[in-house]
């Protein structure tokens, strides 16, 4: 996005580069790294970045209003309702494409956000690794508000643990060795010192839970929690597991009813020039007549599972739960990245903390990523370069 960075880092660009690169991120965790990185990082000029954060602060402010857990309750399955929400999720991020807007400028755009953490520890390590292997000019940063990478482990270990002992908090998936994101618990682990527990593994003993921690049973008094329950839900086979919607002794971070408040289904209550215009689809009093323009997505899915694209009135009409659906507005990803072949596209996740006392959220780091297909993921990228993961250098 910064041209003469652009060309400095093409220009210096080698498959040995590249190579040495990738060993030292793979050495992080060997054999936990199971998406693709992508070649090149994304280097974002002050007015791009100013942007985004603007918008950002614009949704705030509905997440924020006293109102928000009234409109969004519908959002939580109950099902999946847990007890003992807390006011805030400690973790929001916000993804933007970078898109161009009928003028032919870049502009940021809105294509999800959620209230639940991503790739938190693993940043840490592979914005440094990647800094170093750009060269990266000074007056650039992945972090934001003045963050470094000691002062965002600093927060994110006490966000994580709160007030307890390392021992005393866990991190809980479903089978997380097996998880595309698997480096990212690793790093976890690492950094904050707490074990990664498979719900199969977790113990329940009235309304206490446990996990055995190298043949100790421990007690469990808070849950760093990268638990997904559309993912839960799809496994088979999976045999008894303890039911989180109980009222249990613990602390979550976040809280699971978070991740379906601030989700695709928020994106209705927000007017943004930077958020694509969304409706309900039940709430949709005419379907418009250009459709071709529109998404459709599935609000109780995750990793665009379920996404209609390129959306026909059959699509909707065989709808049967409208109130559990959106159409958006699409939006024109901007080739905008160079690459020694054709150009990529690119989202940026903003990464927020939302620490205990804090009035509102803080953003704090990010991730990128590349695509060259219709959507970002790796579906749409199978044998394709300079695409996948990725983090974004914001001019400071």
């Amino acid at each position: 996005m910064i041209n003469e960075l652009r060309q400095a880092f093409n220009a210096a660009f080698t498959p040995e580069k590249y190579e040495a690169y990738m060993t030292r991120i793979e050495a992080l965790h060997p054999g936990s790294l199971d998406f693709r990185n992508a070649e090149t990082p994304v280097f974002v000029p002050k007015n791009f970045k100013n942007k985004m954060l603007d918008a950002c602060e614009s949704i705030i402010d509905v997440i924020t209003d006293p109102k928000f857990k009234a409109m969004t309750d519908r959002g939580i399955p109950a099902d999946v309702r847990v007890p003992n929400e807390n006011s805030h999720p400690e973790f929001v991020v916000f993804d933007f494409g970078i898109c161009e807007n009928a003028a032919g400028e870049l502009e940021p755009q809105l294509i999800e956000m959620q209230g639940f953490p991503t790739l938190y520890a693993f940043q840490a390590f592979h914005s440094q690794l990647t800094a170093e292997y750009a060269n990266l000019p000074s007056g650039f940063s992945a972090y934001l508000n003045g963050y470094t990478k000691d002062t965002y482990i600093a927060d994110l270990k006490e966000i994580i643990l709160g007030k307890h002992k390392p021992e005393n908090v866990i991190l809980l998936e479903i089978f997380p060795e097996q998880q595309k994101t698997r480096i990212d618990f690793y790093c976890t682990e690492q950094l904050i010192g707490i074990k990664m527990v498979c719900l199969t593994k977790l113990i329940a003993e009235g309304n206490k839970l446990y996990y055995d921690n190298n043949g100790v049973k421990t007690p469990v008094h808070r849950i760093y929690n990268r638990l997904i329950f559309d993912d839960l839900q799809k496994q088979e086979n999976l045999g008894p597991v303890v039911d989180l919607t109980k009222d249990y002794e613990v602390e979550w971070a976040p809280h699971p009813n978070w991740f379906y408040r601030i989700s695709k289904f928020t994106l209705p209550f927000i007017n943004n020039p930077y958020v694509p215009e969304t409706w309900f689809l039940s709430d949709l009093k005419q379907v418009p007549g250009d459709l071709e323009n529109y998404v459709l997505k599935p609000l109780f899915s995750f990793a665009g599972m379920g996404v209609v694209i390129d959306v026909t009135q059959e699509d909707i009409d065989q709808v049967k739960d409208p109130e559990n659906w959106i159409l958006q507005k699409k939006v024109k990803y901007a080739d905008v990245i160079k690459t020694p072949d054709e150009p990529a596209k690119a989202e940026i996740r903003l990464f927020f903390f939302w620490k205990e006392g804090w009035a509102r959220p803080k953003a704090v780091h990010n991730l990128a990523r590349l695509s060259k297909g219709k959507m970002i993921g790796t579906r749409y990228n199978k044998n394709k370069e300079w695409v996948g993961g990725s983090v974004a250098f914001f001019e400071q």
